[in-house]
């Protein structure tokens, strides 16, 4: 079933986050990912829940490439474990070049940053810019408040249902991968009310 997924784009923290549980369920998730050999594609660093995630896939036996640009390579302190590690000169080129080699995309806790890169992958997809799948591994409940936010914009009529579903939320591992492998087809690409009058 993941022979289709042999990538994945994967967006987390720089930071470890207070309660050890983020730790492990990043660490769950980085051995899943070199159990069923997935790629694991992510932003470069060693440090917070990146470095957890890097090595935990390496310790598994997986491939992680990281992708950092250069104004953050000190910063994020560069991961030097790497089966490859892709240094790029901005932020918009090191999303770009992850969206590039990855054959989809996952959130695990992380703050503003790891936000952002899930909204704008998953805004790609609902403009049929990727035929891609997203998700969001809910640790320990972690996204469950933003759940509850895009189920509430649904309702509100700012976000549709088909597009709500693209995004996959799951608190295991194991069940996240098996969705996000079964590749659903996306709905027709998002045009506004005015371009149809």
């Amino acid at each position: 079933m993941t022979e289709l997924l042999r990538s994945l784009a994967v967006f987390c923290g720089s930071s470890p986050g207070h309660d050890p549980v983020y730790r492990r369920g990043v660490a769950e998730f980085g051995a899943e990912l070199a159990r069923r050999g997935i790629r694991l594609i992510y932003g470069g660093g060693s440090v917070g829940l990146m470095g957890v995630l890097a090595d935990a896939a390496a310790a598994g036996g997986g491939e992680a490439v990281g992708v950092i640009p250069r104004f953050l390579a000190e910063r994020e302190v560069e991961h030097r474990g790497l089966t490859e590690l892709v240094v790029v000169d901005s932020m918009h080129e090191r999303k770009a070049r992850m969206a590039e080699l990855a054959d989809g995309f996952v959130a695990l806790p992380g703050g503003l940053g790891t936000l952002e890169e899930l909204f704008e992958v998953w805004t790609w997809v609902q403009l049929g810019i990727y035929a891609k799948p997203c998700g969001a591994l809910d640790v320990a409940g972690y996204f469950a408040k933003l759940v509850e936010f895009l189920d509430d914009s649904v309702r509100a009529g700012f976000v549709g249902s088909a597009h709500r579903d693209l995004l996959i939320v799951e608190r295991r591992p194991a069940a996240l991968l098996d969705r996000l492998a079964m590749r659903p087809s996306p709905p027709p690409a998002k045009w506004t009310d005015l371009e149809r009058t």
